[in-house]
């Protein structure tokens, strides 16, 4: 080793006493003690500044997070609309070689799936031909309404998700699909804008990549996408209301595209058309970027029960009138239960091999998958075998001998129901705690946007971390945190941005075209009970 690189890495693991776990890939320290070489454009100025200056940059950052009100609402919390965005300082740092693989894999991956629900909502070839049917009807993501919808472009996924994880070798493996309406995009977004204040001078000198083309790109997909008319399109952002986890970032993508934030009651459906209710009378809607499970959003036609969806709204969709993204029906191919399956789909429908592999996958409707899971439950995560809202992983690991006896039970007597996923130690990741960097545990959420008869990558994501070393899961609702994504670029990249430059004032309008009048109707409120508090 260079004497001159060895130093500065010492002196950095004596300072900042930051101790990797055996065993795992650590995605800062090698296995011999060194330091990869892509985290040493963060690692060289943090030395510099130290533990004390480290810390009172990140004041800055906690400041910025509550000025911008980022929030994230935790169910089990009785406070969890006010509560911050777990934002941990330091970024999870990438090579450009590693990202060129993950972006390779990540669009074909998209492409693959959207071609899956092109056929399974159409001519059923792939059924015919061999996937079970098992794995697509009894799906509840399987919605019969929105069979033989056509769907501009045959793009059913226009924005695709993909959380990754990091085995003990380095290799990456899909152990997740987001494909009905991924989150986490406007937080990645919100995490680099807190990052790049708080390190800004970092941030320019390793020359990391921009996400602002990505939206660029998802924002014009989105234009091409309406139906008629090609000139100032109307873009409705669909929100099930404040009290979703994600209700911050629908907002924030909202705004920060240009784009109307409406709930359900802002939308009706006349003559087989969408308009929004607003002051001005009711303008047409174009396109809906929908940021809720497809269920909910037509009670006629899917979920009878739901008070946020729109009433006619698969009529409009069927009628050609509107486009919905991603398209209504696309939260089949989420399911676990045809990751074994994709391999050949993947040869079969684009000729050629799958790029990143999923984790090894046994659906249990097959015997000997049935067989193999019973004798292996201990190296097992069980799953069920259609995404259940609320339900957890089951970790065969953390199980006695009596438990593990009742689950292999519990699977015999519906086994088509469960899939078995074998177990990746997560990488970890150094994380700022109590003046120190301390290992946790990491899943990389990856994103793609259909664009020119492809996908382009999100360059960066977010990357989620577990609450401890001894979780499991990195689940935001059971208190992880997040990390801003850095992808170097080796040269200097576009400063592209689509954040309007700050005004010298403020222009004030009074247009109210788009204001959906239940806003105005809050609104109007609002001033009466101001009014009523002055006197007092």
């Amino acid at each position: 080793m260079n004497p001159d690189t060895a130093q500065p890495e010492e002196q950095f693991h004596r300072n900042w006493l930051y101790q990797p776990t055996p065993g795992y890939y650590d995605e800062m320290v090698a296995t011999d003690g060194t330091m990869r070489s892509r985290w040493r454009p963060l690692i060289e100025p943090l030395e510099q500044m130290g533990q004390a200056g480290f810390a009172r940059r990140w004041q800055e950052g906690r400041r910025l997070i509550h000025e911008h009100g980022t929030t994230y609402n935790v169910y089990s919390d009785p406070q969890s609309a006010g509560r911050p965005w777990p934002l941990d300082p330091l970024p999870m740092v990438l090579d450009g070689e590693d990202w060129s693989y993950i972006a390779a894999a990540i669009a074909q991956r998209a492409k693959l799936l959207n071609a899956i629900l092109a056929d399974l909502y159409g001519s059923q070839k792939l059924l015919r031909d061999g996937l079970p049917p098992e794995l697509v009807f009894p799906n509840p993501a399987f919605l019969r309404p929105c069979c033989h919808v056509p769907v501009p472009g045959e793009i059913h996924l226009h924005v695709y998700a993909a959380d990754l994880a990091r085995s003990p070798d380095g290799r990456w493996w899909v152990i997740a699909d987001r494909s009905q309406a991924p989150s986490g995009a406007g937080y990645a977004l919100e995490n680099r804008l807190v990052s790049a204040r708080v390190l800004p001078d970092v941030f320019r000198t390793a020359h990391i990549h921009r996400l602002a083309g990505f939206f660029q790109t998802y924002k014009e997909s989105l234009l091409s996408l309406a139906p008629g008319r090609k000139e100032n399109p109307r873009i409705v952002l669909l929100t099930p209301g404040p009290y979703n986890e994600t209700y911050f970032e629908h907002a924030f993508l909202a705004r920060y595209l240009g784009f109307t934030l409406v709930e359900g009651g802002d939308l009706t459906v006349r003559d087989n058309r969408v308009f929004l209710k607003t002051l001005g009378g009711l303008p047409p809607v174009d396109v809906i970027v929908r940021r809720q499970d497809d269920t909910y959003c037509d009670p006629l036609e899917l979920r009878p029960d739901s008070m946020l969806g729109v009433p006619g709204l698969m009529g409009a969709v069927r009628s050609g009138t509107v486009t919905v993204a991603n398209a209504l029906g696309s939260g089949l191919v989420e399911s676990a239960a045809p990751a074994s399956f994709l391999p050949g789909l993947c040869r079969r429908i684009l000729g050629e091999d799958l790029k990143m592999p999923a984790v090894a996958t046994w659906w249990c409707g097959d015997e000997p998958a049935l067989s193999y899971v019973a004798q292996n439950l201990s190296n097992l995560v069980i799953k069920p075998a259609f995404p259940s809202p609320g339900v957890q992983p089951v970790f065969g690991a953390c199980l006695s001998e009596a438990e593990k006896a009742a689950l292999v039970k519990r699977i015999r007597a519906t086994p088509s129901a469960f899939v078995a996923q074998e177990q990746v130690p997560l990488s970890t990741v150094p994380v700022w705690d109590d003046g120190g960097l301390r290992p946790r545990r990491l899943v990389l959420r990856v994103y793609a946007v259909a664009s020119a008869g492809s996908y382009a990558v999100m360059p960066g994501g977010l990357t989620r971390v577990t609450a401890s070393l001894d979780d499991l899961v990195t689940s935001m609702q059971s208190g992880g945190g997040s990390k801003d994504t850095w992808v170097l670029a080796g040269e200097p990249t576009s400063q592209f941005s689509l954040l309007p430059p700050a005004p010298s004032r403020l222009d004030v309008s009074r247009a109210t075209f788009d204001l959906p009048s239940r806003v105005a109707d809050n609104l109007f409120w609002l001033g009466r009970y101001v009014e009523r508090v002055e006197p007092a």
